[in-house]
């Protein structure tokens, strides 16, 4: 092959656990929602910074310290970033991969999450606990979007590496996890029900 594939970006997707799922998720839903309810500092600064949503960003972002729940996730997410590490042929210097963030985010109708990356962190995720059907998944930008220039379009039939953006679906149940240099974003629910999702970040230490 005269062309070669170098400096790709890699993408993580898997489903959290073999089985089970259905009804850990309905329990984590419950408790995202108490969480919500439980929160004002967290609903504030939504309603501010997050219009039409709620997220736990601002106001409680670690939340596998506190809640057994969370720390048990944690445990789970933590399996598959190391996985990841070890596709991405990171050497670790003896050091271990280490959750430092986690937190909810609730999407009603009309909520969007604009582009953005992560920082202080090398890997980042999303896992999926309720997901209605046509609600919007997580897209990626291509991160030398801008130095294409004077680039041309792409072919309508243009193969999925070429895209300059990629969506991968929100299935309830699934992990998805990147780099976390990697700019993404949610485009607006257009769809009359609450869309649940739980991210977090990976440092190394």
């Amino acid at each position: 092959m005269p062309t070669r594939v170098h400096f790709p970006t890699h993408i993580y997707c898997e489903p959290l656990q073999p089985s089970g799922l259905a009804k850990f998720n309905a329990d984590l839903a419950e408790e995202c929602r108490q969480l919500r309810d439980y929160d004002d500092a967290g609903r504030k600064w939504s309603a501010k910074n997050y219009p039409g949503g709620y997220t736990s960003y601002a106001s409680m972002n670690e939340l596998h310290r506190f809640s057994s729940t969370f720390a048990t996730l944690e445990k789970k997410f933590l399996r598959h970033a190391r996985a990841f590490a070890k596709t991405l042929d990171f050497d670790l210097c003896g050091r271990s991969v280490r959750m430092t963030d986690c937190w909810v985010n609730i999407m009603p109708p009309t909520a969007a999450h604009s582009m953005h990356l992560h920082p202080l962190s090398f890997i980042s995720g999303t896992y999926y606990v309720a997901t209605p059907a046509g609600c919007p998944g997580l897209k990626f930008e291509d991160p030398r979007l801008d130095r294409f220039m004077a680039a041309p379009p792409r072919l309508p039939d243009h193969r999925p590496a070429n895209r300059i953006h990629l969506t991968y679906p929100a299935v309830a149940g699934n992990i998805i996890l990147f780099e976390s240099w990697l700019r993404h974003e949610v485009t607006s629910n257009r769809v009359d029900a609450e869309r649940i999702s739980i991210s977090f970040n990976f440092n190394w230490s």
